[in-house]
C-alpha cells in the first residue's frame, strides 16, 4: 500500500448522552454525521435520482471492527439502493486500518487499492474505509468507482469534527437474557454492547469487544430450506434441536436454525474460529426464544 496521507486534526468531541437500558438510544454519532453530510454532493457524485436521508435506525455493521452505521435511499423505492456511512464503535488505530486491509483481502473479492483520504486507507469500487482521529470510517454502497467513494470520504472527514463519541451501550432488554453465554462464547465480556431492529422488526443483538464480535440476526428468504442444505452437508457441522433444524459449525462457531420455510436465523462469532460446540449451543439455546416463538 503506498504511503498514506494526513489531515488535520478534529475540534474536542461533545460527549454523548447517556443511555437508558429501557429505552435504547441509537447511534447518535452516525445520524450526527448523516445529517451533516451534503446531499447534493452525494447525489452528483453517485449519479443517484434522489438521495433520501433515511430517519430510522440501521442495525450496526458487525465485523472486525464493528460500525455504527447510518444511510441515504437512493432511489423512490424502498428496496432500491442505499449508502452506508459507519463509524467505528471502538477506537482504531493504523494497525486496525492494516488489520481490516488484510481481513478484506481474505474474502477473495475485488481486490482494494490505496485511497487517500483522512489519514490513509483502502477501496474498491463499491465502498472506502480510513482512518480519521481515532476511528474507522466505511462509506460504502452500489457500484461506482474508488474515486467517487474517495470523494464521499472526503465529505465524511469535512463533516467529521465535533461528532458525539459513540455510546458504549445501545441495548434491547431482550438481548440481555444471551450475555452471560455471549461472555463465555467470546472469552470476556463484552465491552460494547449494540442491538437493534431491522426494517422488518426482527431483533439484532451485538456483543463487541476488541477481539471478538458475537452477533445474532435475521435472514428473510422463500428459499431458507435450500439455502440449509450446505450448512447441513458440511463435515464440520453439528445438529442442535432448535426450530425446524439448526447447526453449529465446529469449524468456525456459526451456528444457523431454520424457522419454517423463510426465515434463518443466524449467530456469528467473530473472528471465525473453532468454538466448542456445547458453548455455541448454550448460547443458541438462550437466544432462540426470541426467534422462534
Amino acid at each position: 500500500m503506498p504511503p498514506l496521507v494526513s489531515v488535520s486534526t478534529t475540534p474536542p468531541e461533545t460527549p454523548s448522552e447517556t443511555p437508558s437500558p429501557s429505552t435504547p438510544p441509537t447511534a447518535k454519532v452516525a445520524e450526527t454525521l448523516c445529517v451533516r453530510m451534503d446531499q447534493p454532493l452525494v447525489q452528483a457524485t453517485l449519479g443517484a435520482p434522489v438521495v433520501t436521508l433515511q430517519t430510522k435506525a440501521a442495525p450496526a455493521d458487525f465485523g472486525l471492527p464493528t460500525y455504527d452505521v447510518c444511510q441515504f435511499g437512493l432511489s423512490t423505492s424502498p428496496s432500491g439502493p442505499v449508502l452506508r456511512v459507519g463509524i467505528s464503535v471502538l477506537p482504531a488505530t493504523k494497525a486496525t486500518l492494516t488489520g481490516a486491509d488484510k481481513a478484506y483481502a481474505a474474502t477473495k473479492r475485488e481486490p482494494a487499492r490505496a485511497a487517500v483520504v483522512g489519514e490513509g486507507g483502502f477501496g474498491t469500487s463499491t465502498f472506502v474505509v480510513f482512518l480519521l482521529k481515532g476511528r474507522l470510517y466505511k462509506v460504502s454502497g452500489p457500484p461506482a468507482t474508488l474515486a467517487k467513494y474517495v470523494v464521499l470520504g472526503q465529505e465524511v472527514v469535512r463533516q467529521a469534527p465535533g461528532l458525539p463519541e459513540p455510546q458504549p451501550l445501545i441495548a434491547q432488554p431482550d438481548c440481555e437474557r444471551g450475555s452471560p453465554a455471549a461472555a463465555k462464547v467470546m472469552g470476556a465480556p463484552a465491552m460494547v454492547r449494540r442491538d437493534g431492529r431491522t426494517a422488518l422488526g426482527d431483533l439484532v443483538c451485538g456483543w463487541v469487544t476488541p477481539t471478538s464480535v458475537l452477533s445474532t440476526s435475521v435472514r428473510r428468504t422463500p428459499s431458507a430450506e435450500a439455502l440449509m442444505a450446505p450448512i447441513r452437508k458440511a463435515p464440520t457441522a453439528q445438529s442442535i434441536p432448535l426450530g425446524d433444524e439448526a447447526y453449529v459449525d465446529a469449524a468456525t462457531g456459526r451456528t444457523t436454525i431454520r424457522v419454517g420455510a423463510d426465515k434463518l436465523v443466524d449467530l456469528v462469532p467473530l473472528p471465525a474460529r473453532a468454538i466448542d460446540p456445547d458453548t455455541m449451543t448454550s448460547f443458541a439455546l438462550a437466544m432462540s426464544p426470541l426467534y422462534t416463538r
